[in-house]
């Protein structure tokens, strides 16, 4: 289990630090399985600018917004809501189904398979460029690219000429991919960043709290949960900002949307007397700072902390299961980077 999540992590990174920042993406990830237990035979994933937003498989047959804007999105916009009913219960499990049946046939496979699609754009918001990509992989191996500029499929295998030369004759698939590529795809991602924009406009304070692993670590004030990503927080003594003795943290993103950051002050030549000279300090531009006194009693050891995680871990099970549901796809995502990278060599 953990080194699945250590690939999912992986796998996420690799999303979101592909795109310049100027960039939005809309990504389905699809996944289909004949004889693979435990897990359902079909399952979709949305992303939309590299963050987790819905969910749904064949099994709980049911649509799951991640985010509240998409839950807003869908509750207020019924042809949305019937759009991905139909892809996720109909359409897609279909024509996965029988793709599957007949990749079995081909390849004399009895045993369990799993048949992935990438499929997405990305939409630069400053010059208006607007990319496409499909990709499919076959059991974790990238096995077909779809060429939006000559309207044909690439073979990545040897083993995928043969489907390649049966979708090169299918005209009707490649004219509905092409309009999925270059109208719906970006029509609807620049639906979702408008709306995320709207939803978004006011202001999330954070939770702020003082850690630190042992008594003689730093510690660390941890501000996590605020909106927008644009805050500062740092320690100051005696009303003065320092520097000396302060170790400043990167602007981190949540799976929520929210924001998160942390700022290390080093108190071992730190007297005890001190203390109350130091505080630490989140500003956010409108809202009124949140300032947190250095004091020992308000500091979360790291047992503390340990216990707040495993609680936190009870909640997250059905969130896991999906992650390791949505592994299955990691091969083809790297394998779809590699060829990539080599196509651009």
């Amino acid at each position: 289990m953990k080194i699945k999540i250590t690939m999912f992590a992986c796998f996420i990174y690799f999303l979101t630090h592909t795109c310049p920042t100027v960039k939005h993406s809309l990504k389905y990830f699809v996944t289909g399985s004949s004889g693979v237990p435990n897990i359902p035979e079909f399952v979709g994933v949305l992303m939309v600018d590299g963050i987790q937003t819905g969910y749904c498989d064949s099994s709980s047959k049911t649509l799951q917004p991640q985010q509240d804007w998409a839950k807003k999105l869908l509750e207020n916009n019924t042809q949305q809501r019937d759009w991905y009913n139909k892809k996720c219960f109909e359409d897609q499990p279909k024509l996965f189904k029988d793709t599957i049946f007949s990749l079995k046939q081909q390849f004399n496979q009895s045993k369990g398979v799993v048949f992935s699609m990438i499929e997405g754009c990305e939409w630069d918001e400053n010059t208006g460029e607007v990319t496409g990509v499909l990709l499919y992989g076959y059991n974790g191996e990238a096995f077909m690219d779809f060429d939006l500029k000559t309207l044909t499929w690439i073979a990545l295998k040897p083993e995928a000429v043969i489907t390649k030369q049966k979708w090169d004759t299918d005209r009707l698939r490649i004219k509905h991919k092409e309009n999925d590529l270059t109208n719906i795809c970006p029509a609807y991602l620049k639906m979702y960043v408008d709306h995320k924009k709207g939803f978004s406009q006011k202001k999330v304070l954070p939770s702020v709290s003082l850690l630190q692993k042992s008594s003689s670590s730093p510690v660390s004030c941890h501000a996590t949960g605020f909106y927008p990503g644009r805050a500062e927080m740092f320690w100051r003594k005696d009303g003065e900002e320092i520097h000396e003795g302060v170790d400043p943290g990167k602007i981190l993103t949540n799976n929520d949307d929210t924001f998160q950051m942390s700022v290390d002050l080093i108190v071992s030549s730190i007297t005890p007397e001190d203390w109350r000279k130091y505080e630490c300090v989140f500003q956010l531009s409108g809202v009124e700072d949140i300032v947190m006194k250095l004091n020992e009693a308000v500091i979360r050891t790291n047992t503390e902390e340990n216990i707040r995680k495993e609680n936190a871990s009870s909640m997250m099970i059905p969130i896991i299961a999906a992650v390791v549901v949505l592994v299955l796809i990691l091969g083809a995502a790297v394998g779809f980077a590699d060829y990539k990278k080599k196509k651009s060599e």
